[in-house]
């Protein structure tokens, strides 16, 4: 019989991650690539990264035991590991998605972004991830795409088109099965997709850019928080 723990379900037969869980697993893949000074991360600044107000939809409002729990049960499931560092102050946590999944930095980045912003077409993806990696074109992205969605368990798939739209938005599996299909009936009788925003144009690319400068505020702020932090 098939070992029944939550662990070994992630593991082996499909994903049923948390919101709470995906929130924090996601950041840490974020932080490691735009803050790698900062990296690996204390609780606060996984708070902090957690409880953005740009880049994060939704928006969350996540206290130091969501955190601290949901970063307990990453490690139970091998995906967050405790680094420890002699001239740490605090314990220091990064995730293992990448051995854990053999996930090249292309696919960490496209999983990260739509685990944080939710469901995306490609092109907003290529465009929201870029501190993470740069793209080269779309068809670079769809390629990521196509890979997440072979892997085993999947982690990655395609929804249906909502009425009225052309283009195709991905969604994430970490959640569960369950959680896809009903985002998928619910998308496919009109509801709208978040993370996604319909046509873009230069407005939307200006506000991508503002987005991009207040993520790097928020960053700024919280390492300046962990700093702090020592000497308290």
């Amino acid at each position: 019989m098939s070992d029944n723990t939550p662990a070994a379900s992630a593991a082996d037969d499909d994903f049923d991650l948390d919101p709470v869980e995906i929130r924090v697993l996601a950041t840490m893949i974020e932080k490691s690539y735009v803050t790698p000074d900062n990296y690996p991360m204390s609780v606060n600044a996984v708070m902090t990264g957690c409880n953005q107000l740009t880049g994060r939809e939704p928006v969350m409002s996540l206290d130091e035991s969501d955190v601290r729990d949901a970063i307990a049960r990453l490690i139970e499931r091998k995906l967050v590991a405790q680094r420890d560092s002699a001239s740490a102050r605090v314990p220091k946590y990064e995730h293992l998605i990448r051995l854990r999944h053999s996930l090249p930095p292309a696919e960490q980045a496209v999983l990260a972004t739509l685990m944080l912003r939710g469901p995306q077409t490609a092109g907003e993806i290529r465009q929201r991830c870029e501190r993470m990696h740069a793209f080269a074109d779309i068809p670079a992205v769809e390629a990521v795409l196509d890979h997440l969605s072979e892997k085993y368990p999947p982690m990655v798939e395609a929804l249906p088109r909502a009425p009225g739209t052309k283009e195709t938005r991905f969604a994430h599996l970490l959640e569960g099965r369950a959680a896809f299909e009903s985002l998928a009936e619910a998308v496919a009788q009109g509801a709208p997709a978040s993370g996604g925003s319909g046509g873009r144009g230069r407005v939307a690319e200006l506000e991508d850019e503002v987005r991009r400068l207040r993520e790097e505020l928020e960053a700024l702020r919280g390492e300046f928080a962990e700093f702090r932090s020592q000497f308290d």
